[in-house]
Parts: structure tokens; sequence; C-alpha cells
């Protein structure tokens, strides 16, 4: 690595005066809200949490600017930078998950209460928020690049982040929204979609973690979750075709999750076995 002169030291230290101080001012202003939350007022604690996620993206995209302008003035990525940059994500979703739950394959009637409070904002603003929220996970991602420690730890962002997106959507009129004449129509066809395609990508990102990564039964299952829950949506839709596909991908996938869980429990006890026959000749010499 070449060494970074004080010149460029200087330069950087000079840029970068602006941008922390203002990513400084949001973190105020986000432990000021949140002293205002009351256990009291379900709605505004609605309305604040959705400025604290929009703060917070706001507050991840001044990280990445940061980044960005250590890698034009020093010729190094940032790591502390990106780091933020990504928490920064986490925090934004689980202010999310604070308004419309964390729930994933289950009746819409078991969260319909919580996105009940959310009934002043409209689909077009539902939208525009999910797609910040994917924008600015995206550009965190390709920021890290592919080869980063964190790759894998993105599935569990991108997933909670596909579980968001589908706890927006209002699934009991979301039927007669898609009629061309509603208002709000292009919005909410638009949210739809992107929760199609978020759910299908957090189901298959599972797998590959599974695959390539963890060989953690509990990935498998939450990939499977995922595709329950696509199929879900795709019956309410009365997507009917689609959802067939979907079942079937999820028989495949659950045989081969079983199958793949017995042999690891087979496995385990052929190995404790072993170890047990072990200690038993060790104790006889």
């Amino acid at each position: 690595m070449a060494k970074i002169s004080p010149e460029a030291k200087h330069r950087y230290a000079e840029k970068v005066k602006e941008y922390k101080k203002a990513a400084e001012a949001i973190v105020e202003r986000e432990k000021s809200i949140t002293k205002t939350m009351s256990e009291d007022d379900e709605r505004g604690n609605v309305h604040k949490s959705i400025t604290l996620a929009e703060e917070r993206l706001n507050l991840a995209s001044y990280y990445l600017l940061l980044n960005r302008v250590s890698l034009a003035l020093l010729n190094t990525r940032n790591e502390g930078f990106l780091n933020d940059a990504r928490k920064s994500c986490y925090q934004a979703i689980i202010y999310l998950e604070e308004v419309v739950t964390d729930y994933l394959d289950v009746p819409y009637s078991d969260y319909e209460d919580r996105l009940e409070l959310m009934g002043q904002y409209d689909d077009e603003r539902r939208c525009y928020l999910a797609r910040k929220l994917g924008f600015t996970i995206q550009l965190v991602k390709d920021a890290f690049g592919e080869n980063s420690k964190w790759k894998w730890s993105f599935v569990e962002l991108e997933g909670r982040y596909a579980t968001v997106v589908k706890n927006l959507i209002d699934l009991r009129h979301v039927v007669e929204g898609l009629d061309p004449r509603a208002p709000g129509y292009e919005s909410r066809v638009t949210l739809v979609a992107l929760c199609k395609a978020r759910l299908a990508r957090a189901a298959d990102r599972y797998r590959e973690r599974y695959e390539l990564s963890t060989g953690r039964i509990d990935d498998f299952k939450r990939a499977i979750a995922y595709l329950s829950a696509l199929r879900r949506v795709h019956a309410i839709l009365s997507e009917n075709d689609d959802a067939e596909q979907v079942k079937k991908k999820l028989e495949v996938w659950k045989a081969k999750m079983n199958s793949d869980e017995q042999r690891s429990e087979a496995s385990s006890k052929n190995a404790e076995a072993q170890r047990r026959q072990a200690k038993s000749q060790s104790g006889r010499r």
C-alpha cells in the first residue's frame, strides 16, 4: 500500500469535515426523536419510527459518501465508514419492523392492526420508502465488494428487507387496488412486484448460504419460509399458476432438506458411536 502524503491527509480531513458534521446532526436528531416516543401514542410512534428509518438511510448515504472521499483522496477504502453504513441499514429495518412487524409466513390478520396505524402513508410513500431502503442496501453491498467478510451476513439483511416490503402492503385490499383506474395504481404495482422479487431472492440467497457457507439446516428452513411466504402472496393475488410453481419448488426443497437433515443426524450418531467405541477400547488397555 502506497504511503499517504501529509497533503493528501490534510485535503481529506478538510473535505470530510462537513459530511461528518451532517452525519453527527442526524445522530443527534435520532436521539431527540427517540426520547419523545411514548407507549400511549402508537400512531405517533409509527410516524416517528418511519422518520427515524428514513434518517438512518440518509445517515448511511453520508457514510458511503465519506468512504468515496477516502477512495478519491487517499486511494483506500474506509471499512469503518462502510460498517457504519451497514449498521445504519440494519437500524432502519429495525425501525420499520417496529411498525409493520417482522412476521414472515403468517396470515395478514396477524399484523393487520399494525398496518392500520400507517393509514396516513399511501402506497406511493410506502413504495418510495421500500425502494430507498433497497437501493441503500445495494449501495452498501457494492461498496464492500464481492469478497467482503460481510458477504453472507447480507443474506439476513436482504431477507429482513424482503419481509418489511411484504408487510408494507395492505394485502386485505391490494387486489381491488390493482385496478388501473384505482388511485396509486402504479406505485402499488411496483411495490407488489418488488415484494415478490425480494421474497424469491431471499429464498434463493438463504439456500445459497446453506449450500456454500454455513451448512446449517436453519438457513435451509429460512429459505423455505421465504418461498412459503411468496406462495401465500401469489395465492392472495389469485396468481394460481405462479402459486403452483412455487408449491412444486417448495416440495423439492423440503424433500432435499429432510434428506440432508436425516443424513446429518445419521452422521452425528455414527460419529458419537465411534467416539464411545474408541473410549471403551482405550479404557480396556
